[in-house]
């Protein structure tokens, strides 16, 4: 997956750059795969669960920053995605993004095999056609708040941000 952000977002950052505005962008809050042996005999973890926004929040401030995307409010649909299962609803999140004016919606989860091994994984899909733009994906070492930063941070910087990597162009 991490060779799909290298063959296919340089392509468009080329007919990105005729466009005067940059591609707007609907980021949604990560959700969770937890198939550990804690998350089977415990359930869902409060830190955990209040972990899941924050990667989305980090993602939309450093695009916001970055003047690569106009990054929009997901307010209005936010209910309505945490009610659903972004990554097997088909399709639900580019309505969702569809529905507040986005041209690329972006979703993510977080898979957890213990509080060891655990790995974020990012989705962009062209809101306009429904297909799938980019994908990529972080290993992390740790459940705790800096190791999901780090993670969210590679992917922010290394893959969307990167040089040679742009925005998919608006339409």
């Amino acid at each position: 997956m991490r060779s799909s952000f290298i063959l296919v977002v340089p392509m468009l950052i080329a007919s990105a750059a005729a466009h005067a505005e940059p591609p707007k962008v609907a980021v949604f809050d990560l959700e969770m795969i937890d198939t550990s042996l804690q998350g089977e005999v415990n359930g869902a973890q409060a830190d955990e669960q209040a972990r899941l926004t924050r990667p989305g929040e980090q993602v939309r401030k450093e695009l916001a920053e970055s003047g690569k995307f106009r990054v929009l409010d997901i307010a209005p649909v936010n209910a309505a995605a945490h009610g659903s299962n972004l990554q097997a609803c088909g399709g639900c999140d580019v309505k969702l993004a569809g529905e507040i004016g986005a041209d690329i919606a972006i979703t993510g989860v977080v898979q957890k095999v213990s509080n060891l091994i655990l790995n974020i994984n990012l989705y962009l899909r062209d809101v306009h056609t429904g297909q799938l733009i980019a994908a990529g994906s972080a290993d992390m070492r740790g459940n705790t708040d800096e190791s999901w930063s780090r993670a969210t941070g590679y992917l922010i910087r290394n893959r969307l941000l990167a040089p040679n990597y742009g925005a998919p162009s608006a339409r």
